[in-house]
């Protein structure tokens, strides 16, 4: 094919209202492919998007246009030639840049070339417009555009240029017969102003022809570019076939993969859940452990009171049976004094006794 893809993307197609030229028109009801073609046979590039088997776009991009970002993810090109103004929606940013940069990039090229067919153009036609002032100017040099001198030869006419520049060769020897001369160039002129009203004719003549011509052309040009723009879309209709095929097979892979991923995520998920539900059993048990501890903390500090009054206790107790021993140590002592004086007195009496 004359014509491939270079860049491919996937967005959402509006056209301009035609009434209101303010409100966007959807004329696709999901997100299609937008490709930029190149035609190398004309040096062209397009902007062809399709839905289904209708060209929803077929935009030629000219050095004139201009493709304006109105939002993060909305860009907008007029195309004067299908009078109206398309809109691109896209699914981020990055995709709009891209598109955007090859917008510039090929709106550059097609500059170039443009500039490079003029310089063509030019070349060709400096010869051609070099040669009509020539033909203009001398008429004896009319062959190029009605035919040869001797298809305009009128009866007054001589039937060579030879022919007529002999009087002026022979001029010398017949200088007396001058009124013959006056003739012979009289009939000259006539002749030459014959020819150059003939020329004339036939360079009008020539340029009516030029301008049907050209019209013709014109329509030739129109037809030819209404069927390369219909081969194009049958094209790129069988070009898509398989490249919706291709994505159709990548997006199965893609969503199988998305799949096993789902999957994975949900595993992991779970596996989450199963964790958060084990942290919140160790955070209950943290906190009865918490608040078993800090009731075991106030128990310990309140038997650490009892230990204490109890060892404040037991040491006034000691003191108390120290004092207690110390007072029945001298009751005892007391009390050995008193049997010993008992005794005493008992050897006294018991001697008392025996003496009396």
């Amino acid at each position: 094919m004359g014509e491939q893809p270079i860049f491919s993307t996937r967005a959402h197609v509006f056209q301009i209202d035609p009434n209101t030229k303010k409100n966007w028109v959807p004329t696709s009801k999901h997100a299609v492919t937008v490709s930029y073609f190149f035609d190398s046979t004309r040096n062209v590039y397009r902007i062809i998007s399709l839905d289904g088997s209708k060209a929803i776009i077929n935009s030629t991009i000219t050095p004139n246009m201009t493709f304006t970002k109105t939002s993060q993810k909305f860009g907008q090109w007029a195309d004067s030639r299908a009078n109206t103004v398309y809109g691109l929606g896209f699914s981020s940013e990055s995709h709009l840049v891209k598109f955007a940069e090859k917008f510039a990039e090929f709106k550059e090229a097609a500059r170039l070339a443009k500039e490079k067919s003029q310089e063509k153009m030019e070349l060709t036609s400096t010869p051609s417009q070099e040669s009509a002032p020539g033909d203009l100017q001398s008429p004896l040099t009319s062959e190029s555009i009605n035919g040869t001198d001797n298809d305009r030869v009128t009866p007054d006419t001589p039937q060579h240029p030879e022919a007529r520049a002999e009087p002026s060769q022979n001029a010398l020897p017949f200088s007396h017969s001058s009124s013959s001369i006056n003739k012979h160039w009289e009939a000259e002129l006539a002749a030459l102003k014959g020819n150059n009203a003939k020329l004339t004719a036939a360079l009008l003549e020539s340029t009516a022809n030029v301008k049907q011509w050209k019209q013709q052309l014109a329509a030739y040009q129109e037809e030819a570019e209404r069927l390369h723009k219909r081969v194009t879309e049958l094209e790129c209709v069988s070009g898509q076939t398989t490249g919706i095929k291709s994505q159709k097979t990548e997006l199965n892979r893609t969503i199988e993969e998305l799949e096993l991923a789902l999957k994975a995520k949900e595993e992991e998920l779970e596996r989450l859940k199963a964790e958060v539900e084990s942290a919140n059993e160790f955070r209950s048990q943290r906190d009865s452990l918490t608040q078993r501890l800090q009731e075991t903390e106030l128990r310990n500090q309140t038997l650490e009171a009892q230990l204490s009054d109890l060892e404040h206790r037991l040491e006034s107790s000691q003191l108390e049976r120290e004092a207690f021993r110390k007072s029945l140590r001298s009751l005892l002592e007391l009390l050995d004094s008193k049997i010993f004086e008992l005794n005493e007195l008992r050897d006294a009496l018991a001697k008392l006794l025996e003496g009396s």
